[in-house]
């Protein structure tokens, strides 16, 4: 199956040079600061103009290896709720991106919940907006793309679980690139309070906090089943560390300020 793009040329450049110059740009970290290996980062799914200065900062500080889980949001109601693809490619103004089957295999394996199923993935932006920096940075890789809608916290600790038992299990590095944007369609200063609280959470690797914390104080996080999926699997696979590299809200770029959505970019390891 070949996805073709769906958000080419309005959440970033369809021509393919300047889209690459755009990636180079987003992702020049800064003099002296180290390039690293990490199990796991967390970055923003919207339009490059908005947040792609947020998921640059991430790229640019992380060595990307050839494996690559993209666990992302399913935002419409159609398709599976845990949905994963397992052959393939998708494609980009730069060319095709594979998807790994042998990983999406031992994925599938490890975690029941998930089910092979195209329309899920069909018009998902979270997931595709990722791929122009992994083409870019890191030439020759291939990824396995899940996307979820559930919200039930056992599936997405189970979700969790069963990554973890395939990052455990791997041979060579796989990076679980997990993509989510913040507090949603508020004035900038409840996003950033609410954006704050979720952090907190994810800063301290709790995907019971975080999951309770955007319950009980009305934080609209897109991505919270990817990021409690992803905490999890960092729980089980011993993580510790959580850094927030760069934090922004559309209003920095907008300057709207009555109607924001929020972007963090974290590194764990």
């Amino acid at each position: 199956m070949l996805r073709l793009p769906a958000v080419s040329g309005r959440f970033y450049p369809a021509d393919a040079n300047e889209l690459a110059s755009q990636v180079r740009s987003l992702t020049k970290h800064a003099p002296g600061s180290a390039v690293r290996s990490a199990p796991a980062c967390l970055v923003p799914h919207a339009g490059y103009m908005y947040s792609g200065h947020v998921a640059g900062a991430v790229y640019g500080k992380i060595a990307i290896p050839q494996k690559i889980i993209v666990l992302g949001v399913r935002h419409s109601p159609r398709g599976q709720a845990a949905a994963i693809l397992t052959e393939g490619a998708w494609r980009t103004p730069l060319g095709d991106a594979p998807i790994d089957g042998e990983l999406g295999s031992e994925l599938r394996k490890a975690c029941p919940l998930l089910r092979e199923d195209a329309i899920a993935h069909a018009g998902e932006h979270s997931l595709e907006v990722q791929l122009p920096f992994l083409q870019v940075l890191a030439p020759g890789f291939k990824f396995v793309p899940i996307a979820l809608g559930t919200l039930h916290y056992e599936s997405l600790a189970e979700v969790g679980a069963g990554i973890a038992r395939v990052l455990r299990a791997a041979r060579e590095p796989i990076l679980l690139l997990t993509t989510s944007d913040l507090n949603h369609y508020e004035d900038d200063a409840t996003t950033r309070k609410k954006d704050g609280m979720a952090m907190a959470q994810l800063t301290a690797m709790d995907p019971r906090g975080l999951f309770e914390v955007c319950g009980r104080e009305d934080i609209s996080m897109c991505g919270l089943g990817p990021a409690v999926a992803m905490l999890t699997a960092l729980n089980t696979i011993g993580a510790t560390k959580a850094e927030v590299v760069k934090y922004a809200t559309s209003a920095d770029v907008s300057r709207d300020t009555e109607t924001v959505v929020g972007y963090a970019g974290m590194i764990f390891a």
